[in-house]
């Protein structure tokens, strides 16, 4: 296991990379067939049970959300590509969502016409 990026700012991603001796078939199986994802990333921690993207047989994109608030959410992208010794090069990256976007707006957000309010 390689930690590619470490996320000291919540614009970085965090990336782990595993060398694994199952096939590049077998592990795409494990994680965008539903009742096998969910042995080890169950439904409960997924802000939407279906992928955002997916290129078959290689790339899946899911949106995790936290359990407990503030119920950030961020992206995690599966990378799945064949290595040299017939195994598979899998590759996790988890990066934060925009925060703007999924807060709350204030309703006085001090602009001209609220300060003169």
């Amino acid at each position: 296991m390689s930690d590619a990026a470490k996320p000291d700012r919540p614009d970085e991603a965090l990336v782990l990379e595993y060398e694994l001796d199952a096939p590049p078939a077998k592990v795409w199986r494990a994680v965008t067939i539903p009742a096998l994802r969910e042995r080890w990333l169950p439904d409960c921690d997924l802000a939407g049970a279906e992928p955002e993207s997916t290129i078959a047989g290689e790339e899946v994109r899911y949106r995790l959300r936290d359990s407990e608030p503030p119920f950030r959410e961020s992206h995690v992208i599966f990378r799945i590509e064949p290595n040299e010794d017939g195994g598979t090069r899998f590759r996790i990256i988890q990066q934060a969502c925009e925060e703007r976007t999924k807060l709350p707006q204030p309703a006085n957000t001090n602009c001209c016409l609220m300060l003169a309010a």
